[in-house]
């Protein structure tokens, strides 16, 4: 084999490889966001992630239920990310894969008013 063909063998093995490795969900994270913090204050802990695209985010019921999350107007399918229902019991949870970068700020509904609002920054 020439050198030159072993070479170009190489770099297409290196970058299927690396296809391969960037679309495998077995590689995306998992974040995990706790609904109310431990302290008892309402608020998202974190209140902002950010993540690649492909990744999760997994919501727990920590303190003070009821919580969901609800994804701002602004945001693209709000309506079929956002979580309405409602987390009652501690350790219930739920999770959201991103798969299109982007903002997307999101709150509580019940505590909206008293600031229990989040961002997730999607790379």
């Amino acid at each position: 084999m020439s050198k030159k063909l072993g070479v170009f063998l190489s770099s297409l093995l290196l970058a299927v490889t690396m296809m391969f490795s960037a679309i495998n969900p077995a590689l995306a994270d998992t974040v995990e966001v706790k609904m109310g913090a431990d302290n008892g204050a309402l608020g998202f802990q974190p209140a902002k992630v950010t993540i690649n695209a492909g990744d999760t985010v997994k919501w727990v019921n920590n303190k003070l239920a009821p919580h969901n999350v609800v994804f701002d107007s602004s945001v693209k399918n709000a309506d079929k990310l956002s979580h309405k229902g409602l987390a009652f019991s501690a350790g219930e949870s739920f999770d959201i894969t991103f798969t299109e970068p982007g903002e997307y700020p999101y709150y509580c509904e019940p505590h909206r008013g008293a600031g229990m609002n989040g961002v997730i920054t999607v790379q």
